[in-house]
């Protein structure tokens, strides 16, 4: 929650008080804006600073030695100081034409105009680091005191500007855990279905943020499900999350692993998200996590990581993050047992990748321990699953220690080697390769280049012989 305190100063970084101090020097008027201004009052660590100003972007070129044109189309110029930090510098602007998707915008000459254009009272709060002074044209700091948000003026308008507004909306209210005001909250619903004109970039931008800015995304994300944004924006989530117009089981369990996973870890964070993304959509709600074993598991683990790649590839994520995450959904946050044998740790981490481990623990730990309360289960039983979790993973990074091979390239052999052997390259050398590896999974110390080339002939011969 927010206090009710909210602090009689902002503390502003030297760097910037100097911006300022230049401008206004220059006879520019300037401010800090933004959200800075916003998380000092929420009582949070300011993140980037940003300053509003009269002067145009080449009156701001003109009087900082360095500079980076971020935006000057905009009005928006970077000014480095001395650190090296860039501070970006906004010209006032004005809206002169919306399109629901972005704005056409003018020079203003005031920060009320600049103000006015701004989406929710709580972002249009402006702070003034040399007189000390706090411009609040609309109730932004009184509303964040009451733990509210609202739109700058008539809701229904502010949001057909924009439709990114109803996500941002959202994340907002999760993040400063704040009620949505009852006009507000009725014009971003009607919104909903227009949120089809926004760019996937910007979707998955807003997703993203949410997952990587947030200590605790619940919230956030039951108020995507509940204003039938999730439906709208991801529809394969809502499926699993929502049936008959409540939240599954299913889904709350998702949301409670959530908390336990570090916002550092957004790809895990939203792997985790899409973890049951294979199964059918939940219908009673069942908050147990599948159970079923050998080609049933596989299915299931391949109907999760093909979809998961759809919806990131959808929202055009980039390909080395689609393949981290959908291989995640892929393998999901089933150890083997600490008591397993070596081939069966192996060949675990032979399915799932080396890489994937750390992350993989993680998410099995969380699992472990919210199921764990999910069952109604004692102190003692979830501290049990966790304590199982632990065992494992110390299994696993012994196997991992051991340096023994677990994937094609760990071979002593490879195909140039069969080469040598006098054996024809072709499609079968990838089969003859795995088969070894198979051999090497069961026995380690069977990753030696003799008996492997010699393995190799064997195998060539036989498949010659399968095809004639």
């Amino acid at each position: 929650m927010i206090s009710s305190s909210l602090p009689a100063s902002i503390p502003v970084p030297p760097a910037v008080r100097w911006i300022v101090r230049t401008l206004e020097e220059a006879g520019f008027e300037t401010w800090t804006v933004g959200g800075a201004v916003r998380d000092v009052l929420a009582g949070r660590s300011a993140g980037d600073w940003d300053l509003a100003t009269r002067a145009p972007p080449e009156e701001v070129r003109r009087l900082f030695r360095r500079t980076v044109p971020v935006g000057i189309e905009h009005g928006t110029i970077g000014v480095l100081a001395r650190s090296g930090t860039l501070y970006e510098v906004t010209t006032f602007r004005r809206d002169v034409e919306t399109t629901g998707r972005h704005a056409v915008v003018a020079f203003a000459e005031t920060l009320a105009e600049d103000l006015d254009r701004r989406d929710f009272t709580v972002n249009a709060v402006a702070w003034h680091p040399l007189r000390r002074e706090l411009f609040d044209p609309h109730g932004g700091v009184e509303d964040l005191r009451q733990g509210r948000l609202r739109t700058v003026g008539e809701p229904r308008e502010r949001f057909s500007e924009d439709y990114l507004r109803v996500l941002r909306a959202l994340r907002f209210a999760g993040r400063f855990d704040l009620e949505i005001e009852a006009a507000t909250w009725e014009a971003l619903k009607a919104a909903i279905p227009h949120l089809h004109v926004l760019s996937p970039e910007r979707v998955r931008e807003e997703l993203w943020k949410v997952l990587e800015g947030d200590r605790s995304p619940l919230r956030a994300l039951e108020l995507y499900r509940r204003s039938g944004a999730l439906y709208e924006v991801a529809p394969e989530l809502d499926a699993v999350a929502t049936s008959q117009g409540e939240a599954t089981a299913a889904w709350r369990t998702t949301l409670a692993i959530l908390e336990r996973v570090p916002r550092h870890r957004a790809p895990l964070r939203l792997a985790v998200l899409l973890g049951d993304i294979g199964d059918p959509p939940f219908r009673d709600g069942d908050p147990s996590l599948p159970g079923e074993a050998g080609p049933a598991a596989s299915a299931r683990r391949l109907r999760g990581m093909t979809r998961s790649a759809a919806f990131l590839t959808r929202l055009r994520h980039s390909n080395a993050r689609i393949a981290r995450i959908s291989g995640l959904v892929g393998a999901g946050p089933e150890l083997p047992g600490a008591e397993s044998d070596g081939p069966t740790v192996r060949r675990w981490l032979a399915r799932v990748g080396r890489e994937r481990v750390p992350d993989l623990i993680r998410w099995a730990g969380a699992s472990s321990r919210v199921r764990g309360e999910v069952a109604e289960e004692d102190t003692a039983g979830a501290g049990s699953r966790a304590d199982d979790v632990a065992r494992a993973a110390r299994r696993i990074r012994r196997e991992l220690a051991s340096g023994a091979a677990l994937s094609v390239s760990d071979l002593s052999v490879s195909g140039r080697d069969l080469i040598s052997l006098g054996l024809k390259p072709g499609p079968h050398f990838g089969v003859i390769l795995e088969r070894l590896l198979e051999r090497v999974l069961d026995d380690p110390s069977a990753n030696e280049p003799e008996r492997l080339r010699s393995w190799a002939v064997e195998l060539a011969e036989a498949e010659e012989e399968r095809h004639g």
